[in-house]
């Protein structure tokens, strides 16, 4: 007698026809949104671009940070328009990225092209409110900081220098963005004018002010004394290298010119601007 063997096939649980899920929309935002921060962090470095790398990494992981933080409140809802609009801004930030070349501008609106984008494509024109702080922070990246360079501060840096060794006691005089002493002389560039440290501090302020409610005081005070520490930093540094020149020890003018003794000022920087934003925004010293 033949036997009849029946065979029963469990279909998969996973219908076509069935809408996205929020989740499954969060997953592929988060998707999309992390490719976007990996792209820009490797056009950075692949285009030789050091500084600016180590300054968009630190953005981008305190922008994830932030839209983790809030990941359960955000409300996903789009439209068509802003669907469009989204998919648009994206799709401008890979072909650029496909086209772009060392020294090109794009590299620094990308982030905010793209911060843009995903978050209309994510909750629509009307819910790009809810990102604010992360616009605000990619917004830092965009501004064009070379342009900074045009306004030479280095006679200022000279002037402040030579005061500080005059101050300490040691004969000095001054010509121009010259620093003279009796046995060497040093010329302050525009490029060693402490103009990389300010901007160092101005985005840890930036970055500072995204993550910590602060008023109006606050705010200006803490963008204030980024510049003026960074200055006055950097200042210190000129004047330690017209001593080490007067000296004729070269090897520690490089040192603390391009070596780690410059790494050593900036960490100073960092720590005396970090104990400055302690004491403003400690509620026992402040009372708004």
């Amino acid at each position: 007698m033949q036997k009849l063997i029946t065979i029963e096939i469990q279909t998969s649980k996973f219908d076509f026809k069935k809408p996205m899920t929020h989740d499954h929309t969060k997953y592929w935002l988060s998707g999309i949104g992390v490719g976007l921060v990996a792209l820009h962090l490797n056009l950075s470095q692949h285009l030789g671009r050091s500084d600016f790398f180590s300054h968009s990494f630190l953005f981008w992981m305190v922008v994830l940070f932030l839209v983790w933080e809030k990941r359960d409140r955000l409300e996903l809802r789009s439209d068509p328009i802003g669907s469009f609009g989204g998919i648009s801004l994206l799709s401008l930030v890979l072909y650029k990225s496909l086209h772009i070349f060392p020294e090109d501008f794009f590299l620094r609106i990308a982030p905010l092209l793209s911060v843009l984008g995903l978050g209309i494509l994510a909750s629509g024109i009307k819910g790009l409110k809810q990102y604010v702080p992360e616009i605000f922070l990619v917004s830092f990246l965009a501004i064009p900081w070379e342009f900074i360079y045009i306004f030479d501060v280095s006679q200022l840096t000279a002037k402040f220098s030579s005061f500080i060794l005059w101050i300490l006691g040691f004969e000095v005089t001054r010509q121009g963005v010259w620093i003279i002493m009796p046995t060497g002389s040093v010329e302050v560039y525009n490029g060693c004018s402490g103009v990389r440290t300010i901007l160092q501090l101005l985005g840890l302020s930036w970055i500072l002010l995204s993550l910590i409610p602060t008023n109006s005081w606050q705010k200006i005070w803490l963008l204030i004394a980024s510049i003026l520490l960074g200055f006055t930093i950097n200042g210190m540094r000129i004047a330690l290298m017209a001593v080490l020149v007067a000296m004729s020890n070269a090897e520690g003018f490089t040192y603390w010119h391009t070596g780690n003794g410059s790494l050593i000022f900036s960490a100073i920087s960092v720590l005396m601007f970090g104990t400055i934003c302690f004491l403003t925004l400690n509620r026992e010293n402040f009372q708004p």
